[in-house]
């Protein structure tokens, strides 16, 4: 009876933890666990379906200046937004005299690239894998050298429109477009 009251206990202390993981979801941007909404910005390719209407479906880049430019209702400002906002902006311009009810989904197909600099073997750009954390983007570029401060890597991200350094650890995850560095140590 006892260990059916312990299991009981454990099982209900792991639902809460879940529970209570899954409703912290947006944790603050320094933070290894940090999860946010993507933003799509500059460089995406996305891939807008706009149910019943073929010819206005399709695949799509945004531009520099963060436009996307669709069939019929022409340029769309993207940049910045989460992908439901970026939804809900097509449909507003559709339904502005061009179709009654339309039903749009997005989807992003190729993320920009993250960019990792300083001190490891092969710096540069490299494609976006969901789910990737900066210990996942060193080895990418072939590790760290031997001069590298491993416990001061910093990400250059953009975060509401400003770009914001953040030092992170092995866990912290990667957006897409963000800079990592990783310093040289002197000693």
């Amino acid at each position: 009876m006892r260990k059916l009251v312990l299991n009981m206990l454990f099982a209900a202390s792991l639902i809460g933890l879940a529970v209570s993981a899954s409703a912290q979801s947006d944790t603050a941007p320094g933070s290894s666990n940090a999860v946010s909404r993507y933003q799509l910005g500059s460089g995406d390719q996305i891939r807008v379906t706009v149910y019943g209407e073929e010819d206005l479906s399709g695949e799509f880049e945004i531009d520099g200046s963060g436009l996307v430019s669709l069939p019929l209702i022409g340029a769309v400002n993207v940049g910045g937004v989460d992908i439901d906002r970026a939804e809900t902006l097509i449909i507003e311009k559709l339904a502005d005299g061009y179709l009654v009810n339309p039903r749009v989904s997005v989807e992003v197909m190729n993320y920009r690239p993250f960019y990792i600099l300083g001190e490891v073997k092969k710096p540069g750009s490299y494609p976006f894998v969901n789910g990737m954390t900066i210990l996942n983007a060193v080895a990418l570029a072939s590790g760290f050298t031997y001069r590298a401060q491993e416990k001061k890597v910093t990400i250059t991200r953009e975060i509401n429109g400003v770009k914001t350094k953040i030092e992170v650890d092995d866990t912290t995850f990667v957006q897409p477009g963000d800079i990592i560095r990783v310093p040289e140590r002197f000693f």
